[in-house]
């Protein structure tokens, strides 16, 4: 963590997204997000708050935007698990996979931000998690829609790493004025037609590192 307890990894992957997605914006959003701050990880939460609020107007380029970082960042604090952990995970049962995959969904909610963290509620075929603090959901307005596209699609990223595909819902946010954020996950792929697409992801980030 660095200034006001902004993860390195958040700042990252919303920098890698916006390249991607908006490169003509690419050279507005560095007054804030520097060079210089992302090669030191020194960017802290008053130029954070201020690329949120503007990638917030600029329409469904936000949802976009803050979804991709969310699979950015959930790839790599999946690729920093040692391999030996992640074959283990992957051989256990469904049921204790889930368990534990959202486990690295948790810590993922807190390396992006200090003042966040997930609380989990398993139930059978799948599980809710509530992010307390959303760093997304506060804002003066409430929001037409919900905020917290990058948990949404985080939490979607991780489970699939592992083959437990799942639709993964936004069904409270606190950004349109709701008591919280919560995502509902529910798992849907058996486990023969889940294995392969984990598989094919693993082998592409084995053969990128």
């Amino acid at each position: 963590m660095r200034d006001g307890g902004i993860g390195r990894v958040l700042v990252a992957a919303l920098h890698q997204s916006i390249v991607d997605l908006l490169p003509e914006r690419q050279e507005f959003y560095e007054n804030w997000f520097s060079p210089a701050g992302l090669r030191s990880g020194r960017i802290g939460l008053a130029p954070l708050s201020a690329v949120l609020s503007f990638l917030r107007q600029e329409g469904e380029a936000y949802t976009r935007i803050t979804g991709r970082a969310g699979e950015y960042a959930a790839d790599w604090i999946v690729d920093a698990v040692s391999p030996l952990r992640r074959a283990i995970l992957r051989a256990v049962p469904r049921p204790l996979r889930l368990r534990l995959a959202l486990g690295i969904g948790r810590e993922l909610v807190r390396q992006t931000y200090g003042g966040s963290r997930a609380i989990l509620r398993m139930r059978r075929g799948g599980a809710t998690v509530e992010i307390r603090s959303s760093i997304f959901c506060g804002v003066r307005e409430p929001a037409p829609a919900p905020l917290c596209h990058f948990y949404k699609a985080a939490f979607a990223r991780v489970l699939a790493r592992f083959a437990l595909p799942a639709v993964v819902q936004v069904t409270s946010c606190r950004g349109m004025g709701l008591a919280g954020c919560v995502v509902d996950i529910t798992l849907t792929a058996s486990e023969s037609a889940a294995r392969q697409p984990a598989i094919l992801a693993e082998r592409a980030s084995e053969a990128s590192a």
